[in-house]
């Protein structure tokens, strides 16, 4: 059976340069957009304004924001080892609210880069609980399984760190963060028996996930780039997010870290990097080259002082970057529509300058990021293309009423996921005013809290060792030690 819906709005972003067009009638045949059509003034009802649905590149959902367990107002090299004060809750209830947010904001997928599993049983089983939390939630997303065996706590030797603390603390810490991680070959293992077992799951992409480069030693690189070439599975991996990895970087391989990259195999098409803050435009133009994507979180590097990304720089040298949310928008609300506002007003340039052009940070919000967690290509309004949209409230937008306006000028101006009337996923919808189809997104959250209320003492240690080894590390990155 045909499965046809007709949307009518009073102007849409058509095509890949997402120029305004309507009152149109937007027909859908099974998932798809079969027909667009020029119509009259809708009759009755809100104006509408029709945009793809966006597609978060990087993202790692995360169950609460982190400043809830007062990790905030930390460089990301503090900040990292601070999330031991989160203590382990069920993994559906986790990732469904993560990802019914994600929703909430208007993404129709969304890079889940799992750096702390749960383990309260395998990852294989956890790894079916995440899909199914995906699906309630109407997701599609990327897995991304972490892998490490490097540098845990500092990119560095850590037992400076600990002399002088009381042994207590020293026992703390090397049980809390410096355990011997698995060899390569069985994390690569443990990658491949998740997507076996979600391989009936559909909407999951299983991706082996590399911390970075400072987190993995060559050996384990080289070994992920031959997993990823010999089965094509997609690799996520952070790549200069920070001036200390900058910094790192330059001493370990002063041949270039991207170049490295290059030479052992692993930039490739599958290849998503996440921030590239610090990457320098010969990099750049490597990672263009070889057909790599990078994923640029403009909120996250705020918040964790990690710096700007060079967006500029990066489609100069032709390189295809995506948005991503990294579990920390603006205003800690997985607001996909205010982070896109944001990456646009942080990248366009200053006074006549338009380094980054609203139809460029809306293929990087809705189109690019999609090859990194498998979606078919989209993220545009046109026939033939999946039907990922959402329809804002235009006449909130125009809230003055005065004149005809571009809708871009009100999307990039004041748009939030308060303004979103529907979302459709393959034309299915999976967001209405607000409120998900799939899930209770209130009650997941409320249940959350309490569960973590509960959990809270079983980090008691673990937020103490922390508390004594933070000023260390930060010296560590200081040079004083």
């Amino acid at each position: 059976m045909t499965d046809t819906r007709v949307f009518q709005v009073a102007d849409a972003l058509l095509g890949p340069a997402y120029e305004p067009g309507g009152p149109l009638e937007i027909t859908v045949r099974d998932g798809i957009i079969s027909a667009i059509r020029p119509m009259g003034e809708p009759s009755s009802g809100a104006r509408l304004l029709a945009i793809p649905a966006l597609a978060d590149a990087h993202n790692h959902a995360r169950p609460l924001s982190t400043t809830s367990f007062g990790c905030g107002l930390k460089p990301l090299e503090t900040w990292l080892p601070s999330l031991a004060a989160m203590p382990a809750v069920d993994p559906y209830l986790a990732t469904a609210a993560a990802f019914g947010r994600s929703v909430r904001g208007g993404c129709v997928g969304a890079m889940a880069h799992l750096t702390r599993p749960m383990g309260f049983t395998s990852l294989t089983e956890e790894a079916r609980e995440i899909a199914r939390a995906a699906s309630d939630a109407g997701l599609a997303i990327g897995l991304a399984i972490a892998i490490r065996d490097r540098n845990p706590m500092v990119y560095g030797d850590h037992e400076p760190l600990l002399r002088g603390l009381p042994q207590d603390i020293q026992d703390l810490v090397r049980k809390t963060w410096l355990s011997t991680p698995k060899s390569p070959a069985d994390q690569i293992a443990l990658v491949d028996a998740v997507a076996d077992t979600v391989r009936d799951m559909p909407g999951v992409d299983v991706q082996y996930g590399p911390n970075g480069v400072q987190w993995c030693t060559d050996v384990f690189l080289a070994a992920i780039a031959e997993a990823s070439e010999r089965n094509n599975r997609r690799v996520h991996m952070h790549l200069l997010e920070t001036l200390p990895q900058r910094h790192w970087a330059d001493q370990a391989y002063p041949q270039g870290i991207v170049r490295h990259l290059a030479d052992i195999g692993l930039l490739s098409p599958r290849l998503t990097l996440a921030h590239c803050v610090w990457a320098r435009p010969e990099e750049l133009d490597l990672i263009a080259e070889y057909g790599a994507r990078i994923s640029v979180n403009p909120s996250s590097n705020l918040h964790l002082a990690s710096g700007i990304a060079p967006v500029a720089e990066m489609k100069k040298a032709g390189v295809a970057f995506a948005m991503g949310l990294d579990g920390c928008a603006f205003d800690e609300d997985d607001d996909a529509l205010r982070e896109l506002r944001l990456f646009r007003l942080l990248n366009a340039g200053w006074g006549f300058a338009e380094d980054l052009t609203p139809g460029d940070a809306l293929k990087a919000a809705c189109s690019t990021g999609r090859a990194a967690m498998g979606l078919p290509p989209g993220g545009t309004i046109e026939t033939g293309q999946p039907a990922d949209l959402l329809f804002l409230d235009l006449d909130a937008l125009d809230r003055d009423g005065l004149m005809p306006v571009d809708p871009r000028q009100y999307l990039f101006a004041r748009a939030t996921q308060d303004h979103i009337v529907e979302m459709v996923s393959g034309g299915r919808t999976i967001l209405q005013n607000g409120i998900l189809a799939g899930l209770d997104l209130e009650a997941v959250e409320t249940e959350l809290r309490a569960q973590y209320r509960a959990a809270l003492p079983t980090t008691e240690d673990a937020r103490k060792a922390f508390s004594a080894i933070e000023p260390h590390v930060a010296d560590f990155y200081k040079g004083c030690c």
